[in-house]
């Protein structure tokens, strides 16, 4: 498969395609817009940076221009992905004549309410406003006939299951149903069972995608030693940075130390209000600043490719999240960096990490380039002066 000429889609998708210099379709593309043409339901195994929204969402584009009458709902876990979605797929469908809104929490009810009386024929959104929605009966989901979950573990994760579950009510019991999810373990496969038809199954390898444009590297050093080999860190590093850390706040707390050590940097949290990650957003993307500083509310749905390190300051509770934080670098076909820091106490998760990002190969466990860090003096001064106490 060389172009997305060999689908058949809809000259003006082909068209909007050419003019965002898309022509070579990518492995989870190449696998999911056949079968998705032909209405078949999918289970697909895909990890962010692959391609994944295209893959759903130009078969659903192209099948919206085929039936006028016909609507689709597209569930995401986070704010952040639903926009980052709506803006892709607005730009496949470009003099399509299909209306799209998005729905999601944290933005105006009322502003949603008259965008809602529009009609619109796709709607992208997060299952909690979704639901609310539903509830008030200010949308209508009889027509849907396309469906997907995109991010379904990490819907599940965030405890949408019960909204998930409601939402699927409203809907036509003849439709399609795609659902993609980075892994498929049996809380996945149970929900596939519920929700999809005889669905096709498909995954790409992640080796063969994000992982290899990454060069990783980890630092074995204590938590008191972690913000002066950040600062030495940074300052080794050219580009656009993004540090990950465990708690809204610590990200503020981060952001303004940064700030007073004379780094461009700002934060990104669940405590903001959505317009106001929307500027912060805007404003990274736009290069205003070097650094952001976020929670794993970002680790999602950010898409932004000049981003040139990733630095998991605290590593993610779940080894999956690393793969997610560290697939906001290395996109549109670039290289990037993912630099970890790894305490005594981060053994254990680290290995959980290694062994999902090196399945089956103890090999590679120790090819990841690993530094020691030396401690600081005072540690041993402290060592010497314990010693005197004793003789004493």
């Amino acid at each position: 498969m060389e172009n997305f000429n060999s689908f058949g889609l809809n000259k003006e998708i082909l068209k909007n395609l050419k003019n965002l210099k898309l022509i070579k379709p990518t492995p989870i593309q190449i696998q999911a817009i056949k079968p998705a043409l032909m209405g078949k339901d999918i289970l697909g195994s895909a990890h962010t940076g692959t391609g994944k929204t295209a893959a759903f969402g130009l078969p659903l584009i192209h099948k919206l221009m085929q039936n006028l009458s016909s609507c689709a709902l597209i569930l995401t876990p986070t704010r952040e992905l639903a926009v980052q979605v709506y803006k892709t797929l607005n730009s496949f469908m470009k003099n399509s004549g299909i209306t799209s809104e998005i729905i999601i929490g944290g933005e105006s009810m009322s502003n949603q309410l008259r965008q809602l009386k529009k009609n619109p024929r796709l709607i992208i959104g997060t299952p909690g406003r979704v639901h609310d929605h539903l509830r008030r009966r200010s949308l209508s989901l009889n027509k849907t006939n396309y469906l997907v979950l995109d991010e379904t573990d990490r819907m599940l994760d965030m405890g949408f299951s019960i909204q998930i579950e409601q939402i699927v009510k409203f809907l036509p019991k003849i439709r399609q149903t795609l659902m993609f999810s980075a892994t498929i373990p049996k809380n996945i496969k149970d929900i596939s069972r519920k929700y999809l038809y005889k669905p096709i199954n498909i995954s790409v390898d992640k080796q063969s995608t994000i992982l290899k444009k990454i060069k990783h590297e980890i630092f074995n050093l204590e938590q008191v030693e972690k913000f002066e080999k950040l600062i030495e860190q940074i300052n080794t590093r050219i580009g656009s940075i993004i540090i990950f850390v465990k708690t809204k706040h610590s990200s503020k707390k981060m952001s303004l130390k940064l700030i007073k050590q004379g780094f461009e940097a700002n934060a990104i949290h669940g405590d903001l209000k959505q317009s106001k990650r929307e500027i912060i957003l805007n404003k990274f993307r736009n290069k205003k600043y070097r650094i952001l500083v976020a929670t794993d509310i970002a680790a999602r749905g950010l898409d932004i490719s000049h981003i040139e390190h990733v630095i998991n300051y605290d590593l993610p509770q779940k080894p999956e999240d690393y793969i997610h934080r560290i697939g906001r670098t290395a996109r549109a076909g670039l290289n990037g960096a993912a630099l970890s820091f790894v305490t005594s106490h981060d053994k254990r998760l680290w290995n959980s990490i290694n062994r999902l990002i090196n399945p089956n190969n103890e090999e590679k466990k120790n090819k990841i380039k690993s530094k020691k860090i030396e401690k600081p003096n005072y540690f041993k001064k402290k060592k010497k002066s314990l010693r005197k106490k004793k003789k004493r």
